[in-house]
């Protein structure tokens, strides 16, 4: 397969979903999250990486163990999928290829997901996961996720700085999804390029997670874009250029910059949302996690 094809490889599959929902009436919560747990099939399975199911201050989720990791060096990985769809099976490979090159190990959370567990169930498991990775003695750990999983990355510092507890060493989100008003102009400039998301998509996602709009969309643990972000450790932040929600992450690179917070934002031309997902697939996913390594093994410690 020739490099454009693999790196065009998320794109066909985001084409392919988006056609599955487009012809299928009807479609169920448990068929669409069949359909969104080949989420991994562009990420090639990396080597030297072992994994293993444990359950963590409450919650589900799969280890993924790089040969030689750092074993005090947790990414907390929350995965995408607007908070209904995606779980650590779908994204371990991913979080595998992040861990393995960071040099640390990565616990990909199946957190409580919309819309039977509405927010803010995720952003609750996410703390309760962070908390007991610190009785466990491990002090180093990076929130990381993306998409939806992106913007728990961010949410899951804030609820411990409200609660007074630790923060992460880090934060990493790809593709953030943060938004949850639809007033992003790439959602409008966008749409013909990104191969999936689209406003009708997003409001049915934020249907399930604000609980038919009982919950304010502009609650800042919800929605960071609307959060003080002040105190917040280093941030890395990136998205494709063509996606729709490419102005999630750069408005929170924004705000967070003006909060004080020591921001990285990526920005890379061609590519569709959560593009590192074909890491050892496609140059420019491979290419965007080295940038993270470099990041991460330098000035962000």
């Amino acid at each position: 397969m020739t490099t454009a094809l693999r790196s065009d490889a998320l794109r066909a599959l985001y084409a392919d979903w988006a056609d599955i929902l487009a012809t299928t009436p009807g479609l169920t919560t448990r068929l669409s999250r069949s359909i969104f747990d080949e989420w991994h099939q562009p990420t090639r399975e990396p080597e030297d990486v072992t994994y293993r199911e444990d359950v963590v201050g409450g919650v589900p989720g799969i280890w993924t163990l790089p040969l030689g990791a750092d074993p005090s060096q947790v990414l907390l990985y929350t995965h995408g999928g607007g908070f209904a769809v995606g779980s650590a099976a779908s994204h371990r490979k991913l979080a595998a290829h992040v861990a393995k090159a960071l040099g640390a190990t990565a616990f990909v959370l199946d957190y409580r997901r919309a819309p039977e567990h509405p927010h803010p169930a995720q952003v609750e498991d996410g703390v309760a996961a962070f908390a007991a990775l610190r009785d466990r003695g491990i002090t180093d750990i990076t929130t990381i996720g993306d998409s939806a999983g992106g913007n728990l990355a961010v949410a899951i510092p804030l609820a411990l700085r409200e609660q007074g507890l630790p923060l992460p060493t880090r934060i990493i989100a790809f593709s953030p999804w943060l938004d949850m008003e639809n007033s992003g102009a790439t959602l409008v400039t966008n749409d013909a390029s990104d191969a999936l998301i689209t406003v009708p998509l997003l409001e049915g996602m934020i249907a399930g997670v604000l609980a038919e709009g009982r919950i304010d969309p502009r609650t800042p643990l919800a929605n960071p874009l609307h959060a003080d972000l002040t105190g917040l450790p280093p941030l890395y932040v990136n998205a494709g250029a063509v996606e729709a929600l490419v102005d999630n992450a750069t408005r929170l690179a924004d705000t967070a910059r003006a909060a004080g917070v020591d921001v990285t934002l990526s920005v890379v031309d061609g590519m569709q949302h959560v593009f590192p997902c074909m890491a050892g697939n496609a140059p420019e996913a491979d290419a965007e996690i080295a940038a993270l390594a470099t990041w991460y093994l330098g000035g962000s410690r």
